[in-house]
């Protein structure tokens, strides 16, 4: 009788898919499942469904063209993925960029970081069933959105940075609009908190979940949000700063539990620290030029140079070596999205696919970013 019920009971495990064609996995990614009824045995993700070799053709292109590619990357993190090859270009040339190019970087850099938070929190809230998120926070997105447009001219993919500094100057608007968002957004912050944060089921849903020691954070190669929710302080603005970061008081957000809720809570966070970045320069945007002369046809010393900035989801670093023509011998970006989702398996062996998703979203993936 009890081997008769042993048989009856009996699992086996099975694979499916999730993706590539899924609302929560972000993008254009496959992961093949190995599970036991509902508990996760395996992830193994499959990548290249959105490949277009950027890398390679960075090879044939000039430099001022490199810096178009790369907003098609991490495209919420556009503009600052924009600013790391210039950096590199940049500090290659020992080329000095003004002031003012440095803190309207910063500023723009940090207004990109906010907008890729929203869009991050609307979406998580989505993928775990509070559709009423995605509405919030695309309502105040829409106001970073509209300073981009009138800035430069585009709302996702922008090319404002180009080598040597701006490809124009900021609109007459840009102070005023900007200021009108943080002390809109100020009073919105807090909603998010009410609607979501103390949410009892958002809760259950997070906390405990997905688990990363500090240990397997380094280990892995995390950074962003992802590193420093395990008390990993991995900020490139703090660690090797750049643009105007060296002006400006900020915290470098940490949390210890490595959990959902503490990648969530870095990001919360992240976004008041952002908000106090912009107030710091708003009123003291130098005068100066926008542009430092360079040439047409800019060739770099040969030799190997590396650049890294911080974006929304972690270290974007930029390799490039060079032979002394007007395009690298190769170019190679280290990207954040790429170490983040590596560590998947791991944070998931023994949850439930339903955990897999709340996961999948507080690692903030963008799957462009990942297939270069």
């Amino acid at each position: 009788m009890e081997q008769i019920t042993k048989d009856r009971f009996k699992t086996e495990e099975y694979f499916i898919n999730m993706g590539p064609q899924h609302p929560a996995t972000h993008g254009v990614l496959r992961l093949i499942l190995t599970i036991d009824g509902e508990i996760i045995k395996n992830v193994e993700p499959d990548l290249g469904y959105i490949h277009r070799s950027i890398e390679k053709m960075c090879e044939r292109d000039s430099y001022q063209q490199i810096v178009h590619l790369t907003d098609r990357m991490d495209y919420l993190s556009a503009n600052i993925n924009n600013e790391a090859v210039c950096l590199a270009v940049e500090n290659a040339l020992e080329l000095e960029i003004t002031d003012r190019v440095k803190v309207i970087r910063t500023i723009i850099g940090e207004l990109t970081r906010l907008s890729s938070h929203m869009l991050w929190w609307g979406v998580m809230g989505m993928d775990l069933g509070a559709l009423t998120t995605y509405f919030y926070a695309f309502r105040d997105r829409e106001m970073i959105n509209d300073i981009f447009e009138e800035t430069c001219g585009a709302r996702l993919t922008m090319n404002y940075n180009i080598p040597g500094g701006l490809m124009f100057d900021i609109h007459p608007n840009f102070i005023k609009r900007t200021k009108e968002f943080i002390a809109h957004f100020k009073t919105k912050l807090p909603e998010y908190d009410k609607l979501l944060t103390g949410n009892v089921i958002f809760q259950k849903r997070t906390k405990g979940i997905g688990v990363l020691s500090k240990e397997q954070a380094i280990s892995y190669g995390a950074t962003g949000p992802v590193a420093r929710g395990s008390n990993f302080a991995s900020d490139v603005r703090k660690r090797h700063t750049y643009s105007a970061y060296d002006r400006v008081d900020f915290k470098q957000v940490l949390r210890t539990a490595g959990d959902n809720l503490a990648r969530y809570e870095v990001r919360i966070q992240e976004m008041w620290e952002s908000m106090h970045i912009i107030n710091q320069l708003i009123d003291n945007i130098p005068e100066g030029e926008v542009q430092t002369k360079t040439k047409v046809v800019i060739k770099l010393p040969k030799g190997e140079y590396y650049q890294r900035v911080e974006t929304a989801r972690g270290e974007l670093g930029v390799y490039v070596n060079s032979t002394g023509t007007k395009s690298p011998y190769r170019l190679k970006f280290r990207s954040p999205g790429f170490s983040n989702l590596s560590l998947l398996n791991d944070i998931t062996i023994g949850a439930k696919i339903g955990d897999l998703v709340a996961t999948m979203a507080t690692i903030d993936i963008v799957v462009p970013d990942i297939d270069r």
